[in-house]
């Protein structure tokens, strides 16, 4: 039986969709029953059209075929499955891209996110001129070793970017359609959408959700192996923030130092032998030796650093307009759409 909503709100979803819910799956086949029907029983007193997108990562338990059946109940559910475990950050891609609402909400398959608390996203996006509505878990149900790294890793990255949110982990966020649409995906970078937003000028704001502890299954996504990635990722943004279309400017600020200061010290050098030659005469020139010195050889390999930076510098640039003129190359690759 398909669920007694109109027939042809695919139709009316295609062309005025009011909102689109996109969540990355990865071997939560116990909590997806429970969260589509918390969802549809929100979803439902809120909008006329919308769909769920669950993006099943690479699963290798039962999910696929939970989901399987979740569509074939009720066509608002539309399913992307990839061929293999690509990462939430690939998945969210997807959902970006396959979205058809106006407005687009991010959750965890998990049900640690509070489904309940999607009317006031919506409030507060609808209060105000903002782009981003950003989940912050006040009451984490969480270890106390891993909310100390969280906090931790959130007040360094607030630091280093400017952008000061409370709690980039938290997945339950309201975006408009304009922005994710113009956003690219790689890597680790879904922890840095508040950043990339505040590249293109987006308003962002935070609503306190409710955390719940999960009810079957454990984290796959939070695991302490991708803290790594993630701080290379950070690197990454700090650079995009401050230098995303001049990568010279950074690198030929870091090729001036290297050479003035490589040109400071063999300067230094040189002066200091032509003066004892002018005290001590002819002799006391050649017997001054610079040849040897560990300076002299900090000084070259400084201005030859300095040269490589410039150099850099110009193939980034290259680089630069090679990204904003080619960006077609897919995060992922689907196996299955079920529309």
């Amino acid at each position: 039986m398909k669920s007694n909503h109109p027939t042809n709100d695919r139709e009316i979803c295609n062309a005025t969709c009011d909102f689109s819910v996109v969540i990355p799956v990865f071997n939560e086949q116990d909590n997806l029953n429970i969260l589509y029907h918390e969802l549809i029983s929100v979803l439902e007193t809120l909008f006329q059209a919308f769909e769920i997108i669950f993006i099943d990562d690479g699963s290798t338990d039962h999910s696929f075929r939970i989901l399987q059946q979740l569509h074939s109940i009720d066509d608002r559910v539309r399913v992307i499955r990839f061929r293999r475990n690509f990462g939430q950050t690939s998945a969210f891609a997807a959902g970006f891209d396959y979205a058809q609402g106006s407005l687009i909400l991010t959750l965890d398959a998990d049900g640690q996110n509070n489904s309940y608390d999607i009317p006031l996203f919506v409030e507060k996006m609808n209060s105000g001129n903002y782009d981003l509505i950003i989940g912050w878990r006040v009451d984490r149900k969480e270890p106390l070793i891993r909310r100390f790294l969280s906090n931790t890793a959130n007040w360094i990255i607030s630091k280093s970017t400017g952008v000061y949110v409370h709690d980039r982990g938290c997945s339950l966020k309201l975006y408009k359609r304009d922005l994710v649409k113009n956003m690219r995906l790689y890597g680790q970078m879904h922890r840095f959408l508040p950043e990339m937003a505040s590249v293109v000028g987006a308003e962002v704001a935070e609503v306190p959700t409710q955390d719940r502890k999960r009810r079957f299954g454990k984290s796959k996504y939070g695991s302490f192996s991708r803290t790594q990635r993630v701080m290379l990722d950070l690197m990454t943004v700090i650079f995009l923030l401050g230098y995303p279309t001049s990568p010279m400017q950074l690198f030929g600020s870091m090729a001036i130092i290297n050479v003035f200061a490589g040109t400071l010290i063999a300067g230094v050098l040189a002066g200091t032998k032509i003066f004892y030659g002018l005290i001590g005469g002819w002799d006391s020139f050649h017997a001054y030796q610079i040849g040897n010195r560990p300076l002299l050889l900090l000084a070259i390999m400084l201005i030859l650093v300095g040269f490589q930076f410039l150099m850099m510098g110009f193939l980034g640039e290259m680089i630069m307009r090679v990204y904003y003129e080619a960006r077609d190359k897919p995060a992922y690759f689907i196996r299955t759409i079920l529309e």
